[in-house]
Protein backbone atom coordinates (compact mmCIF):
# COMPACT_ATOMS: atom_id res chain seq x y z
CA UNK A 1 0.00 0.00 0.00
CA UNK A 2 1.02 3.66 -1.26
CA UNK A 3 0.27 5.48 1.77
CA UNK A 4 3.66 8.13 1.36
CA UNK A 5 5.43 9.65 -1.48
CA UNK A 6 8.90 11.96 -1.80
CA UNK A 7 9.48 14.40 -3.60
CA UNK A 8 10.65 12.87 -6.55
CA UNK A 9 7.06 11.27 -7.06
CA UNK A 10 5.28 15.11 -6.13
CA UNK A 11 7.49 16.71 -8.83
CA UNK A 12 5.56 13.84 -11.33
CA UNK A 13 2.40 15.42 -9.89
CA UNK A 14 3.28 18.58 -10.17
CA UNK A 15 4.27 18.09 -13.85
CA UNK A 16 1.37 16.09 -14.57
CA UNK A 17 -1.27 18.31 -13.00
CA UNK A 18 -0.04 21.11 -15.12
CA UNK A 19 -0.41 18.95 -18.59
CA UNK A 20 -3.44 17.55 -17.40
CA UNK A 21 -5.04 21.27 -17.19
CA UNK A 22 -3.20 22.36 -19.80
CA UNK A 23 -5.12 19.84 -22.09
CA UNK A 24 -8.07 20.50 -20.54
CA UNK A 25 -8.35 24.61 -20.56
CA UNK A 26 -10.37 24.99 -23.47
CA UNK A 27 -13.26 23.13 -21.45
CA UNK A 28 -12.68 25.63 -18.71
CA UNK A 29 -12.48 28.75 -20.40
CA UNK A 30 -16.24 27.84 -22.28
CA UNK A 31 -17.68 27.64 -18.55
CA UNK A 32 -16.46 31.48 -18.43
CA UNK A 33 -19.69 33.07 -18.10
CA UNK A 34 -18.62 36.55 -17.91
CA UNK A 35 -18.72 38.45 -21.06
CA UNK A 36 -14.70 39.23 -20.67
CA UNK A 37 -12.11 35.92 -21.09
CA UNK A 38 -9.45 38.40 -18.79
CA UNK A 39 -7.34 35.89 -20.65
CA UNK A 40 -10.15 32.97 -19.88
CA UNK A 41 -10.62 31.17 -16.94
CA UNK A 42 -8.84 27.80 -18.21
CA UNK A 43 -5.65 29.40 -20.08
CA UNK A 44 -5.44 31.74 -16.43
CA UNK A 45 -5.01 28.67 -14.71
CA UNK A 46 -2.85 26.99 -17.32
CA UNK A 47 -0.52 29.32 -17.62
CA UNK A 48 0.28 29.70 -13.80
CA UNK A 49 0.78 26.02 -13.73
CA UNK A 50 2.93 25.94 -16.48
CA UNK A 51 5.27 28.81 -15.13
CA UNK A 52 4.90 26.94 -12.24
CA UNK A 53 5.92 23.72 -13.87
CA UNK A 54 9.20 25.40 -15.44
CA UNK A 55 10.52 26.12 -12.48
CA UNK A 56 10.14 22.67 -11.37
CA UNK A 57 11.81 21.56 -14.23
CA UNK A 58 14.64 23.89 -13.54
CA UNK A 59 14.96 22.81 -9.59
CA UNK A 60 17.81 20.34 -9.44
CA UNK A 61 16.61 18.72 -6.63
CA UNK A 62 13.99 16.95 -5.63
CA UNK A 63 14.05 17.81 -2.06
CA UNK A 64 10.69 18.95 -0.47
CA UNK A 65 11.93 22.51 0.26
CA UNK A 66 13.63 23.65 -2.61
CA UNK A 67 10.81 21.82 -5.10
CA UNK A 68 7.81 23.50 -2.68
CA UNK A 69 9.46 26.97 -2.70
CA UNK A 70 9.81 26.25 -7.08
CA UNK A 71 6.26 25.68 -6.84
CA UNK A 72 5.25 28.81 -4.95
CA UNK A 73 7.41 31.20 -6.50
CA UNK A 74 6.59 30.04 -10.49
CA UNK A 75 2.99 29.91 -9.76
CA UNK A 76 2.89 33.87 -8.19
CA UNK A 77 5.38 34.94 -10.84
CA UNK A 78 3.19 33.43 -13.52
CA UNK A 79 -0.29 33.99 -11.94
CA UNK A 80 -3.08 35.41 -14.66
CA UNK A 81 -6.15 37.06 -13.99
CA UNK A 82 -8.27 36.51 -11.02
CA UNK A 83 -8.16 32.96 -11.11
CA UNK A 84 -4.61 32.19 -11.58
CA UNK A 85 -3.48 34.43 -8.78
CA UNK A 86 -5.93 32.77 -6.64
CA UNK A 87 -4.52 28.95 -7.64
CA UNK A 88 -1.00 30.61 -7.21
CA UNK A 89 -2.53 31.47 -3.24
CA UNK A 90 -3.69 28.17 -2.79
CA UNK A 91 -0.82 26.61 -3.79
CA UNK A 92 1.24 29.00 -1.95
CA UNK A 93 -1.04 27.50 1.43
CA UNK A 94 0.12 24.00 0.62
CA UNK A 95 3.80 24.16 -0.52
CA UNK A 96 4.37 26.04 3.76
CA UNK A 97 2.95 23.01 4.63
CA UNK A 98 4.32 20.36 2.40
CA UNK A 99 7.51 21.72 2.50
CA UNK A 100 8.14 20.77 6.14
CA UNK A 101 7.97 16.82 4.93
CA UNK A 102 10.65 14.95 3.22
CA UNK A 103 7.49 12.16 2.92
CA UNK A 104 4.09 13.30 2.14
CA UNK A 105 0.95 11.56 3.77
CA UNK A 106 -2.91 12.21 3.80
CA UNK A 107 -2.45 13.95 6.81
CA UNK A 108 0.01 16.14 5.14
CA UNK A 109 -1.95 16.64 2.56
CA UNK A 110 -4.78 17.26 4.39
CA UNK A 111 -2.84 19.90 6.28
CA UNK A 112 -1.81 21.64 2.83
CA UNK A 113 -5.09 21.57 1.53
CA UNK A 114 -6.06 23.81 4.73
CA UNK A 115 -3.65 26.13 4.56
CA UNK A 116 -4.18 26.81 0.78
CA UNK A 117 -8.16 27.64 1.61
CA UNK A 118 -7.04 30.11 4.67
CA UNK A 119 -4.53 32.32 2.36
CA UNK A 120 -6.90 31.80 -0.66
CA UNK A 121 -9.77 33.27 1.14
CA UNK A 122 -7.52 35.70 2.60
CA UNK A 123 -6.09 37.05 -0.45
CA UNK A 124 -9.65 38.02 -2.14
CA UNK A 125 -10.96 41.05 -0.65
CA UNK A 126 -14.89 40.37 -0.99
CA UNK A 127 -14.81 36.84 -1.43
CA UNK A 128 -18.15 35.07 -3.13
CA UNK A 129 -19.47 32.02 -2.92
CA UNK A 130 -19.98 29.62 -5.55
CA UNK A 131 -16.33 30.31 -7.18
CA UNK A 132 -13.44 27.74 -6.44
CA UNK A 133 -12.59 29.47 -3.41
CA UNK A 134 -16.04 27.20 -2.15
CA UNK A 135 -14.45 24.17 -4.21
CA UNK A 136 -11.14 24.56 -2.74
CA UNK A 137 -13.21 24.54 0.98
CA UNK A 138 -14.80 21.71 0.30
CA UNK A 139 -11.71 19.88 -1.02
CA UNK A 140 -10.12 20.74 2.29
CA UNK A 141 -12.98 19.37 4.36
CA UNK A 142 -12.87 16.29 2.27
CA UNK A 143 -9.45 15.78 2.52
CA UNK A 144 -9.33 16.10 6.36
CA UNK A 145 -12.00 13.57 6.71
CA UNK A 146 -10.50 11.24 4.24
CA UNK A 147 -7.11 11.70 5.81
CA UNK A 148 -8.84 10.15 9.36
CA UNK A 149 -9.32 6.72 7.48
CA UNK A 150 -6.31 4.13 6.69
CA UNK A 151 -6.28 4.57 3.11
CA UNK A 152 -3.46 4.60 0.25
CA UNK A 153 -2.85 8.12 -0.92
CA UNK A 154 -4.89 7.42 -4.21
CA UNK A 155 -7.89 6.45 -2.29
CA UNK A 156 -7.61 9.91 -0.74
CA UNK A 157 -6.85 11.74 -3.38
CA UNK A 158 -9.95 10.10 -5.54
CA UNK A 159 -12.46 10.69 -2.43
CA UNK A 160 -11.06 14.75 -2.18
CA UNK A 161 -11.79 15.06 -5.74
CA UNK A 162 -15.27 13.36 -5.08
CA UNK A 163 -15.50 16.02 -2.17
CA UNK A 164 -14.62 18.42 -4.69
CA UNK A 165 -17.12 17.21 -7.29
CA UNK A 166 -20.26 17.20 -5.15
CA UNK A 167 -19.12 21.09 -4.17
CA UNK A 168 -19.12 21.93 -7.74
CA UNK A 169 -22.17 20.67 -8.70
CA UNK A 170 -23.79 22.86 -6.23
CA UNK A 171 -22.22 26.38 -7.17
CA UNK A 172 -24.78 27.38 -9.55
CA UNK A 173 -27.09 27.64 -6.54
CA UNK A 174 -24.76 30.08 -5.17
CA UNK A 175 -24.39 32.54 -7.87
CA UNK A 176 -26.81 33.32 -10.00
CA UNK A 177 -25.13 33.82 -13.32
CA UNK A 178 -23.91 30.58 -12.75
CA UNK A 179 -27.54 29.38 -12.73
CA UNK A 180 -28.34 31.63 -15.84
CA UNK A 181 -25.65 30.45 -17.60
CA UNK A 182 -26.75 26.63 -16.97
CA UNK A 183 -22.81 25.48 -15.75
CA UNK A 184 -21.03 25.00 -12.94
CA UNK A 185 -17.97 27.36 -11.78
CA UNK A 186 -14.81 27.37 -14.09
CA UNK A 187 -12.19 27.96 -11.50
CA UNK A 188 -13.46 24.71 -9.76
CA UNK A 189 -13.25 22.77 -12.28
CA UNK A 190 -10.01 24.20 -13.45
CA UNK A 191 -8.72 22.68 -9.77
CA UNK A 192 -10.34 19.67 -10.25
CA UNK A 193 -9.11 18.95 -13.65
CA UNK A 194 -5.56 19.42 -11.89
CA UNK A 195 -6.08 17.67 -8.51
CA UNK A 196 -6.56 14.41 -11.06
CA UNK A 197 -3.28 14.69 -12.95
CA UNK A 198 -1.96 14.24 -9.17
CA UNK A 199 -4.09 11.68 -9.18
CA UNK A 200 -2.99 10.02 -12.48
CA UNK A 201 0.59 9.76 -11.03
CA UNK A 202 -0.70 7.92 -8.40
CA UNK A 203 -2.54 4.98 -10.39
CA UNK A 204 0.11 5.21 -12.74
CA UNK A 205 -1.74 6.61 -15.77
CA UNK A 206 0.73 9.69 -16.68
CA UNK A 207 -0.30 9.61 -20.39
CA UNK A 208 -4.29 9.42 -19.66
CA UNK A 209 -5.61 13.20 -20.92
CA UNK A 210 -8.54 12.82 -22.26
CA UNK A 211 -11.26 13.34 -19.57
CA UNK A 212 -14.64 13.97 -20.20
CA UNK A 213 -17.37 16.15 -18.24
CA UNK A 214 -20.82 16.70 -17.72
CA UNK A 215 -20.46 20.47 -16.36
CA UNK A 216 -24.21 21.46 -17.12
CA UNK A 217 -26.83 22.86 -15.10
CA UNK A 218 -30.56 22.01 -15.69
CA UNK A 219 -32.23 24.84 -13.49
CA UNK A 220 -35.62 23.44 -11.43
CA UNK A 221 -39.07 23.89 -12.94
CA UNK A 222 -39.53 26.73 -11.05
CA UNK A 223 -36.72 28.35 -11.52
CA UNK A 224 -36.83 31.85 -13.04
CA UNK A 225 -33.96 30.62 -15.98
CA UNK A 226 -35.08 29.11 -18.39
CA UNK A 227 -33.44 27.23 -21.01
CA UNK A 228 -32.90 30.29 -23.56
CA UNK A 229 -32.20 32.33 -20.61
CA UNK A 230 -28.38 32.20 -21.46
CA UNK A 231 -25.51 35.08 -20.46
CA UNK A 232 -25.30 37.22 -23.15
CA UNK A 233 -21.49 36.65 -24.01
CA UNK A 234 -21.89 39.55 -26.71
CA UNK A 235 -23.75 42.22 -24.36
CA UNK A 236 -20.41 44.64 -23.55
CA UNK A 237 -22.36 46.72 -21.86
CA UNK A 238 -22.28 44.37 -18.54
CA UNK A 239 -18.62 45.31 -18.61
CA UNK A 240 -18.76 48.00 -15.87
CA UNK A 241 -14.40 48.31 -15.56
CA UNK A 242 -12.77 48.23 -18.91
CA UNK A 243 -9.41 47.90 -18.56
CA UNK A 244 -7.58 44.89 -16.42
CA UNK A 245 -4.12 46.28 -14.64
CA UNK A 246 -1.74 43.53 -13.87
CA UNK A 247 2.01 44.00 -12.12
CA UNK A 248 4.55 43.66 -9.79
CA UNK A 249 5.96 46.40 -7.16
CA UNK A 250 9.50 45.34 -6.60
CA UNK A 251 12.14 47.03 -4.54
CA UNK A 252 9.86 48.33 -2.16
CA UNK A 253 10.56 52.06 -0.42
CA UNK A 254 12.65 51.23 3.45
CA UNK A 255 9.61 53.58 4.21
CA UNK A 256 6.91 51.45 3.15
CA UNK A 257 5.36 49.59 5.82
CA UNK A 258 2.41 46.13 6.02
CA UNK A 259 0.19 48.90 6.98
CA UNK A 260 0.35 50.88 3.11
CA UNK A 261 -0.46 47.94 1.55
CA UNK A 262 -3.35 47.69 3.27
CA UNK A 263 -4.53 51.13 2.33
CA UNK A 264 -3.38 50.37 -1.06
CA UNK A 265 -5.65 47.81 -1.47
CA UNK A 266 -8.49 49.76 -0.04
CA UNK A 267 -7.89 52.45 -2.64
CA UNK A 268 -8.07 50.08 -5.53
CA UNK A 269 -11.40 48.87 -4.47
CA UNK A 270 -13.02 52.36 -4.46
CA UNK A 271 -11.90 52.71 -7.83
CA UNK A 272 -12.47 49.08 -9.50
CA UNK A 273 -12.75 45.55 -8.62
CA UNK A 274 -11.72 42.06 -8.72
CA UNK A 275 -9.14 43.44 -6.43
CA UNK A 276 -6.04 41.50 -5.15
CA UNK A 277 -3.42 42.87 -3.78
CA UNK A 278 -0.82 39.77 -2.23
CA UNK A 279 2.62 39.99 -1.10
CA UNK A 280 4.71 41.39 1.43
CA UNK A 281 7.45 43.94 1.64
CA UNK A 282 9.70 41.76 -0.79
CA UNK A 283 6.92 41.75 -4.01
CA UNK A 284 3.71 42.62 -4.24
CA UNK A 285 1.76 40.91 -6.65
CA UNK A 286 -1.71 43.35 -8.15
CA UNK A 287 -4.35 42.84 -10.33
CA UNK A 288 -7.54 45.31 -10.70
CA UNK A 289 -10.21 45.92 -13.31
CA UNK A 290 -10.72 49.63 -12.96
CA UNK A 291 -11.55 52.66 -15.41
CA UNK A 292 -8.48 54.28 -14.46
CA UNK A 293 -5.14 52.35 -14.93
CA UNK A 294 -3.16 55.49 -14.22
CA UNK A 295 -4.48 56.08 -11.16
CA UNK A 296 -3.69 52.13 -10.05
CA UNK A 297 -0.29 53.35 -10.80
CA UNK A 298 0.19 56.36 -9.57
CA UNK A 299 -1.00 54.40 -6.37
CA UNK A 300 1.49 51.58 -6.71
CA UNK A 301 4.16 54.19 -6.97
CA UNK A 302 3.73 55.74 -3.88
CA UNK A 303 5.23 52.12 -2.57
CA UNK A 304 7.89 51.00 -4.52
CA UNK A 305 8.83 50.31 -8.07
CA UNK A 306 6.69 48.70 -10.62
CA UNK A 307 7.82 45.59 -12.98
CA UNK A 308 6.00 43.02 -15.61
CA UNK A 309 3.74 45.67 -16.14
CA UNK A 310 0.50 44.36 -18.34
CA UNK A 311 -2.81 46.58 -18.84
CA UNK A 312 -5.40 45.13 -21.49
CA UNK A 313 -8.28 46.79 -22.60
CA UNK A 314 -11.05 43.87 -21.76
CA UNK A 315 -13.72 45.19 -24.04
CA UNK A 316 -11.19 44.26 -26.66
CA UNK A 317 -10.46 41.31 -25.75
CA UNK A 318 -14.45 40.14 -26.01
CA UNK A 319 -14.39 41.15 -29.67
CA UNK A 320 -11.17 38.94 -30.21
CA UNK A 321 -12.58 35.95 -28.57
CA UNK A 322 -15.34 35.91 -30.75
CA UNK A 323 -12.33 35.07 -33.76
CA UNK A 324 -10.71 32.95 -31.50
CA UNK A 325 -13.35 30.65 -31.08
CA UNK A 326 -13.92 30.14 -34.19
CA UNK A 327 -10.64 29.11 -35.24
CA UNK A 328 -10.75 27.11 -32.40
CA UNK A 329 -7.03 26.43 -32.24
CA UNK A 330 -4.36 27.73 -29.92
CA UNK A 331 -1.62 29.94 -30.52
CA UNK A 332 1.50 28.46 -30.58
CA UNK A 333 2.57 24.55 -30.48
CA UNK A 334 5.63 22.44 -30.11
CA UNK A 335 7.22 20.10 -31.76
CA UNK A 336 10.65 18.54 -31.24
CA UNK A 337 12.27 15.36 -32.51
CA UNK A 338 14.49 12.96 -29.81
CA UNK A 339 15.43 9.50 -29.39
CA UNK A 340 15.62 7.78 -26.27
CA UNK A 341 12.36 7.55 -23.92
CA UNK A 342 13.92 9.64 -21.07
CA UNK A 343 14.16 12.68 -23.41
CA UNK A 344 11.01 12.09 -24.83
CA UNK A 345 9.60 12.29 -21.04
CA UNK A 346 12.06 15.60 -20.76
CA UNK A 347 10.16 17.48 -23.54
CA UNK A 348 7.21 16.70 -22.38
CA UNK A 349 7.28 17.78 -19.11
CA UNK A 350 8.23 21.22 -20.79
CA UNK A 351 5.08 20.66 -22.39
CA UNK A 352 6.03 20.05 -26.23
CA UNK A 353 2.87 19.13 -27.81
CA UNK A 354 3.95 16.11 -29.90
CA UNK A 355 7.43 14.24 -30.33
CA UNK A 356 8.65 12.44 -33.42
CA UNK A 357 11.26 9.70 -32.95
CA UNK A 358 14.39 10.18 -34.92
CA UNK A 359 17.83 11.36 -34.08
CA UNK A 360 21.54 10.41 -35.58
CA UNK A 361 20.79 7.27 -37.29
CA UNK A 362 17.07 7.93 -37.47
CA UNK A 363 16.22 11.19 -39.81
CA UNK A 364 12.40 11.43 -40.05
CA UNK A 365 10.98 12.94 -43.49
CA UNK A 366 9.51 16.05 -44.52
CA UNK A 367 5.78 14.50 -44.45
CA UNK A 368 6.70 12.74 -41.01
CA UNK A 369 7.32 16.33 -39.17
CA UNK A 370 4.81 17.92 -41.38
CA UNK A 371 2.25 15.38 -39.93
CA UNK A 372 3.51 16.22 -36.36
CA UNK A 373 3.04 19.53 -37.10
CA UNK A 374 -1.22 18.79 -38.08
CA UNK A 375 -1.59 16.72 -35.33
CA UNK A 376 -1.32 19.74 -33.02
CA UNK A 377 -3.97 22.19 -32.64
CA UNK A 378 -1.83 25.30 -32.89
CA UNK A 379 -2.22 27.97 -36.07
CA UNK A 380 1.83 28.57 -35.62
CA UNK A 381 4.17 25.29 -34.86
CA UNK A 382 8.13 26.00 -33.64
CA UNK A 383 9.84 22.77 -34.66
CA UNK A 384 12.85 21.49 -32.64
CA UNK A 385 14.72 19.24 -35.24
CA UNK A 386 17.82 18.46 -32.72
CA UNK A 387 20.50 17.38 -35.26
CA UNK A 388 21.76 19.32 -37.94
CA UNK A 389 20.62 16.35 -40.55
CA UNK A 390 16.85 17.26 -39.50
CA UNK A 391 16.95 21.00 -40.16
CA UNK A 392 16.39 20.49 -43.79
CA UNK A 393 13.92 18.90 -43.57
CA UNK A 394 12.30 20.53 -41.36
CA UNK A 395 11.96 23.35 -43.02
CA UNK A 396 10.19 21.36 -46.67
CA UNK A 397 7.63 20.82 -44.21
CA UNK A 398 6.38 23.81 -44.38
CA UNK A 399 5.29 23.41 -47.77
CA UNK A 400 3.70 19.94 -46.60
CA UNK A 401 1.80 21.19 -43.39
CA UNK A 402 -1.36 22.98 -43.13
CA UNK A 403 -0.07 25.04 -39.92
CA UNK A 404 2.39 28.05 -39.99
CA UNK A 405 5.54 26.16 -39.33
CA UNK A 406 8.45 28.07 -37.97
CA UNK A 407 11.76 26.11 -37.50
CA UNK A 408 14.61 26.49 -34.26
CA UNK A 409 17.50 25.21 -36.04
CA UNK A 410 19.10 23.01 -33.35
CA UNK A 411 21.38 20.67 -34.41
CA UNK A 412 21.48 18.90 -30.94
CA UNK A 413 19.54 17.70 -27.70
CA UNK A 414 21.19 20.58 -25.24
CA UNK A 415 20.04 23.50 -28.05
CA UNK A 416 16.78 21.86 -28.37
CA UNK A 417 16.00 21.69 -24.38
CA UNK A 418 17.68 25.26 -23.71
CA UNK A 419 15.10 26.68 -26.60
CA UNK A 420 12.05 24.86 -25.78
CA UNK A 421 12.89 26.55 -21.97
CA UNK A 422 13.19 30.11 -23.68
CA UNK A 423 9.57 29.78 -25.50
CA UNK A 424 7.06 32.06 -23.71
CA UNK A 425 3.12 31.46 -24.68
CA UNK A 426 2.47 34.85 -23.82
CA UNK A 427 4.92 36.39 -26.34
CA UNK A 428 4.61 37.15 -30.21
CA UNK A 429 5.89 35.08 -32.73
CA UNK A 430 8.87 36.96 -33.41
CA UNK A 431 9.74 37.99 -29.60
CA UNK A 432 9.79 33.68 -29.65
CA UNK A 433 11.82 32.94 -32.27
CA UNK A 434 14.18 35.54 -31.45
CA UNK A 435 14.37 34.60 -27.75
CA UNK A 436 14.52 30.81 -28.54
CA UNK A 437 17.67 31.54 -31.61
CA UNK A 438 19.79 33.58 -28.67
CA UNK A 439 19.35 30.52 -26.26
CA UNK A 440 21.04 28.59 -28.87
CA UNK A 441 24.55 30.24 -28.38
CA UNK A 442 24.32 30.07 -24.78
CA UNK A 443 25.03 25.72 -24.76
CA UNK A 444 27.47 23.79 -25.30
CA UNK A 445 27.25 20.35 -26.13
CA UNK A 446 29.10 17.14 -26.43
CA UNK A 447 28.69 13.43 -26.81
CA UNK A 448 29.94 10.08 -26.02
CA UNK A 449 29.81 6.94 -28.17
CA UNK A 450 31.96 4.31 -30.07
CA UNK A 451 34.02 3.94 -33.11
CA UNK A 452 32.23 1.52 -35.43
CA UNK A 453 35.29 1.20 -37.57
CA UNK A 454 38.86 1.60 -37.57
CA UNK A 455 40.35 4.61 -38.73
CA UNK A 456 42.43 7.58 -38.43
CA UNK A 457 40.51 10.98 -37.93
CA UNK A 458 42.58 14.25 -36.79
CA UNK A 459 45.13 13.19 -34.31
CA UNK A 460 43.23 10.04 -33.44
CA UNK A 461 44.22 6.38 -34.56
CA UNK A 462 40.63 4.84 -33.76
CA UNK A 463 40.04 0.99 -33.45
CA UNK A 464 36.25 -0.57 -33.96
CA UNK A 465 34.86 -0.36 -30.24
CA UNK A 466 37.31 2.42 -28.76
CA UNK A 467 35.22 5.08 -26.86
CA UNK A 468 34.94 8.45 -28.31
CA UNK A 469 34.15 11.81 -27.26
CA UNK A 470 32.57 14.40 -29.54
CA UNK A 471 31.83 18.15 -29.20
CA UNK A 472 29.50 19.76 -31.72
CA UNK A 473 32.85 19.69 -34.64
CA UNK A 474 34.97 16.81 -33.73
CA UNK A 475 36.58 14.12 -31.86
CA UNK A 476 38.61 15.60 -29.28
CA UNK A 477 38.59 12.07 -26.59
CA UNK A 478 38.73 8.26 -26.60
CA UNK A 479 39.33 6.10 -24.38
CA UNK A 480 38.53 2.34 -23.13
CA UNK A 481 36.20 3.52 -20.46
CA UNK A 482 33.11 5.50 -20.92
CA UNK A 483 33.57 7.66 -17.54
CA UNK A 484 37.31 8.49 -18.69
CA UNK A 485 36.28 9.70 -21.87
CA UNK A 486 33.45 11.41 -20.67
CA UNK A 487 35.68 13.55 -18.38
CA UNK A 488 38.07 13.91 -20.74
CA UNK A 489 35.16 15.52 -23.25
CA UNK A 490 33.73 17.85 -20.21
CA UNK A 491 36.96 18.94 -19.58
CA UNK A 492 37.70 20.25 -23.32
CA UNK A 493 34.47 21.51 -23.53
CA UNK A 494 34.94 23.12 -20.36
CA UNK A 495 35.83 27.15 -20.04
CA UNK A 496 35.05 30.01 -17.36
CA UNK A 497 31.78 31.06 -18.10
CA UNK A 498 30.37 27.85 -17.20
CA UNK A 499 28.27 27.22 -14.60
CA UNK A 500 26.19 23.87 -14.92
CA UNK A 501 26.98 20.43 -16.41
CA UNK A 502 24.24 18.16 -17.46
CA UNK A 503 24.84 14.71 -18.38
CA UNK A 504 21.94 12.70 -20.06
CA UNK A 505 22.84 9.25 -20.27
CA UNK A 506 21.73 6.26 -22.58
CA UNK A 507 19.76 3.10 -22.40
CA UNK A 508 23.44 1.28 -21.82
CA UNK A 509 24.55 3.18 -19.20
CA UNK A 510 23.28 2.29 -15.53
CA UNK A 511 22.31 5.03 -13.21
CA UNK A 512 24.88 4.06 -10.59
CA UNK A 513 27.35 4.68 -12.97
CA UNK A 514 25.81 8.10 -14.49
CA UNK A 515 26.38 9.10 -10.84
CA UNK A 516 29.47 8.03 -10.20
CA UNK A 517 31.35 10.35 -13.05
CA UNK A 518 28.76 13.09 -12.07
CA UNK A 519 30.79 12.83 -8.71
CA UNK A 520 33.96 13.10 -9.97
CA UNK A 521 33.21 15.86 -11.87
CA UNK A 522 31.62 17.91 -8.80
CA UNK A 523 34.96 17.03 -7.29
CA UNK A 524 36.72 18.36 -9.93
CA UNK A 525 34.34 21.50 -11.04
CA UNK A 526 33.46 22.60 -7.56
CA UNK A 527 32.18 25.90 -9.06
CA UNK A 528 29.42 24.32 -11.46
CA UNK A 529 26.43 22.42 -10.78
CA UNK A 530 26.22 18.67 -12.27
CA UNK A 531 23.28 17.60 -13.13
CA UNK A 532 22.19 13.74 -14.12
CA UNK A 533 19.15 12.79 -16.02
CA UNK A 534 17.99 9.53 -17.70
CA UNK A 535 17.81 10.24 -21.12
CA UNK A 536 17.74 6.40 -23.03
CA UNK A 537 18.95 7.65 -26.02
CA UNK A 538 20.44 4.47 -28.09
CA UNK A 539 23.73 4.63 -29.91
CA UNK A 540 25.34 7.51 -27.46
CA UNK A 541 26.46 6.38 -23.36
CA UNK A 542 26.20 10.17 -22.74
CA UNK A 543 24.57 13.52 -24.21
CA UNK A 544 26.81 15.94 -22.05
CA UNK A 545 25.50 20.43 -22.12
CA UNK A 546 27.57 22.95 -20.49
CA UNK A 547 25.75 25.94 -19.79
Amino acid sequence: MQKSINGAMFRKMILNGAKLLDAHKAHVNELNVFPVPDGDTGTNMSMTMLSASREVSACSTNNMPELCDAVAKGALRGARGNSGVILSQILKGMMSVLSQSSELTAKTFAKSFAAGTEIAYKAVTKPKEGTILTVIRAISEGAEKAAKKNIELKDFFAAVIDAGEEMLKQTPEMLPVLKKAGVVDAGGRGLLILLQGFLNILLGQEEEYSLEFDDSYKASADSPYDEQAHFNYNDLAEIEFAYCTEFFIVNLYKKTTEADIDLFREKLMNIGDCVLVIGDLSMVKVHVHSNAPGQVLTYALELGELDHLKIENMLQQNRDLKNKQQEGLKPFGLVSVCAGDGLTAIFKDLLVDNIIEGGQTMNPSADDIAKACDAVAAKDVFVFPNNKNIVLAANQAKALSKRTIHVIPTSNIPQGLSAVLAFNPEDTVDGNLKNMNDALGGVRSGSVTYAVRSTTIGNFDLKEGDIIGMDAKDIVAKGDSVGEVTEQLVDKMMNDDISCISLYFGNDVKEEEANAIASDLIKKYRSCDVDVHYGGQPLYYFIVSLE
